[in-house]
């Protein structure tokens, strides 16, 4: 009986898909680049099962049925672009090949193309839930060739989480849409975690609450509003003890490491000129935590404040967890917000609602209003901003006096909240009907001559004037963000 599906790469991640494809009734073959990885994995892992080992490429295309699906779940870059050169002469046309890894959406879109024109069908999918969701329960997003699809889909939806029933995985977009939509979500996951961590700070330097405190704390923040896999996650890692029966936390080195996904995220942003200032912030904040030597030095030269603390610590309590609270709102809107530009940029026909869905379970991200971010997208699937939907409307007018106590608090007691703070910003300029970009292009004009356009003229109508009398009346050209 020839395979149903092949896997190339078997570190973690691979490992555990297989187990999962597996336990679902699929016969996997297996590939990796050293021989005793195979064997190390068929003798232990996957002992007993239907797991069978291909020691060579020519061996895998050979022990699968047809239309053959090769998985790739190997470093994004250039081992993808090898693997899948050395895997074209082998195959035929109407074959698969699958890119979980994670892979820039620009890698995907060209990747799709390039496969298709040699009779190949490629598919670019993001894969979400770390270790435990690829064994478990994933979630996955697939984009690139849909003519691919209908072969893929019965396994990937079989091995996906289920929330309701329903699998965490749908068909996203063609070309790199599966990535893109990946990349997106690791962005909001930087912001997520940056969150988390501001709140922490709050609750620890500002408010002088202990590891064991905190727990309590996050551990009743995920019983409510904020329940999520990273505030679970985060209380079991307050109420984790070293050897000592200290906890451990407290002995983390405070220097965040990053794969770039995230900048990857804030660059698109910039690229198509959405305001993203979140996640920004959050990628901005990994980098600041990697300068770990000169903040230490920074910190003798330039000493806080000596101030403390004094009122009500539960009522500070629920204004941080406010703040996290109406934050997260905002990274998710402005993650949404950059979907949907996207979509209109790549001519992709994104679902944002089942892109919700696919997020409620298996992937890190997954928490309790992903139901909702669904929900305001079937009362108005063309919704500009899910800040005006009603929920996350009413959501942050409740929440919006603890989060302003909480960004004071930060800033009485010199502890840095970039994330709450521009959330904050972006809150407050997205509900300004009249900003300061009139002065901002009235400098532009002075010294550069790159007009502006007037309130009591018809919009697309430029004009320049000569501030200084002797400037001349040549404009420059002109241009958008």
């Amino acid at each position: 009986m020839k395979a149903n599906i092949g896997l190339i790469g078997l570190a973690v991640m691979g490992q555990n898909l297989v187990l999962n494809m597996n336990d679902h009734g699929f016969k996997v073959a297996v590939h990796n680049r050293g021989k005793d990885k195979i064997d190390d994995f068929l003798h232990d892992a996957a002992k007993g099962t239907q797991v069978v080992g291909a020691y060579s490429l020519e061996e895998l295309v050979n022990a699968l049925e047809t239309p053959r699906k090769i998985m790739l779940m190997v470093k994004a870059g250039e081992v993808v672009d090898m693997y899948i050169d050395k895997l074209v002469p082998l195959l035929s046309a109407g074959d698969i090949i699958i890119d979980g890894g994670n892979s820039l959406y620009t890698d995907s879109n060209r990747r799709t193309d390039a496969l298709q024109e040699k009779g190949i069908l490629f598919i670019g999918s993001g894969v979400s839930g770390g270790e435990e969701g690829a064994r478990n329960g994933p979630s996955i997003m697939p984009g690139g060739n849909p003519l691919a699809w209908a072969a893929v889909k019965p396994i990937f939806q079989a091995i996906s989480a289920k929330v309701d029933g329903r699998p965490c995985c749908e068909w996203v977009g063609e070309q790199g849409a599966g990535h893109y939509v990946k990349m997106v979500h690791n962005g909001i996951e930087y912001g997520d975690m940056q969150l988390i961590c501001e709140a922490y700070q709050l609750l620890s330097e500002g408010l002088g609450l202990n590891a064991e405190e905190m727990q309590v704390v996050f551990a009743q923040w995920n019983q409510g509003k904020l329940s999520s896999y990273l505030i679970e996650i985060t209380a079991n890692i307050l109420a984790y003890k070293d050897e000592d029966g200290a906890p451990l936390v407290d002995k983390i080195l405070d220097t965040a490491g990053q794969k770039g996904t995230g900048k990857w995220t804030a660059i698109n942003a910039l690229d198509l000129g959405m305001p993203l200032t979140l996640i920004a912030e959050s990628v901005f904040a990994r980098c600041l935590s990697a300068q770990k030597d000169e903040r230490v030095k920074a910190a003798g030269i330039l000493p806080k404040r000596n101030t403390t603390f004094s009122g009500d610590k539960q009522a500070m309590i629920d204004a941080i967890g406010d703040a996290l609270y109406a934050a997260k709102i905002i990274s998710y809107a402005q993650g949404f917000r950059l979907l949907k530009e996207a979509a209109q940029e790549f001519d992709w026909n994104l679902h944002y609602g089942d892109i919700a869905l696919m997020w409620r379970g298996g992937c890190i991200i997954r928490s309790q209003f992903l139901g909702d971010i669904k929900a305001a997208y079937d009362t108005d699937p063309d919704l500009d901003n899910l800040l005006l939907a009603d929920f996350f409307l009413n959501a942050m007018q409740q929440a919006d006096a603890g989060w302003r106590k909480a960004i004071i608090l930060g800033v009485e007691l010199g502890i840095a909240t970039p994330a709450f703070s521009s959330a904050l910003a972006y809150f407050d300029g997205y509900r300004t009907a009249r900003l300061p970009a009139n002065l901002l292009q009235a400098q532009r004009d002075y010294f550069g001559a790159h007009t502006y356009e007037r309130l009591d003229k018809p919009k697309g109508e430029f004009f320049h004037t000569d501030w200084t009398g002797h400037g001349g009346k040549t404009a420059s050209t002109t241009y958008n963000a």
